[in-house]
């Protein structure tokens, strides 16, 4: 199981890049309109993963900032929120690297921040559900972009394994 949360923190590292690479493309106005996507547009929707990473890192290791809401703006411009979400998946998979199986097996117990009173599961299950969230919000950014008439990326798992991930294979 470690391996492949090692994996996945790479692939996330790779897919965030090239979510971050098509939103340089963008204007400034395209970047906060919103699309309709839960937290409105692709930069809403950026903020809000690179929160919820905070949220989770906290949770797993007590270290860094604690955002109040899901929704807190972190950042504004996109290359603040590039820098910061480029140091956030570095930390993520250095967080990884200190990890063992036994610890994996181990709980985690925490305070959601969408529901009152203390969560206990399993920490491979959270740091499970960490990349998982990636995938789907990830998703809603690639429907953002399409919808604006962008390419289409590809993001899958298969395809970083194919291409910058065979270390993996």
């Amino acid at each position: 199981m470690l391996r492949h949360f090692r994996m996945l923190a790479d692939y996330n590292r790779w897919a965030n890049a090239r979510v971050y690479d098509a939103a340089a493309q963008l204007s400034d106005a395209e970047f906060h309109e919103d699309r309709g996507a839960f937290f409105g547009s692709l930069h809403g929707t950026l903020n809000h993963l690179l929160v919820t990473d905070r949220l989770w890192m906290h949770r797993f290791n007590g270290n860094g900032d604690l955002p109040a809401a899901l929704g807190v703006v972190l950042h504004e411009d996109l290359a603040g929120l590039r820098t910061a979400r480029e140091a956030e998946d570095r930390r993520i998979a250095d967080w990884i690297e200190t990890l063992d199986e036994t610890t994996l097996a181990g709980d985690i117990t925490y305070t959601s921040v969408l529901r009152p009173g203390a969560v206990t599961h399993s920490l491979h299950l959270a740091v499970a559900h960490m990349f998982n969230h990636h995938a789907h919000h990830r998703g809603q950014c690639h429907t953002i972009l399409t919808s604006m008439g962008k390419p289409s990326l590809a993001l899958d798992l298969l395809d970083f394994l194919r291409s910058a991930g065979r270390r993996w294979m």
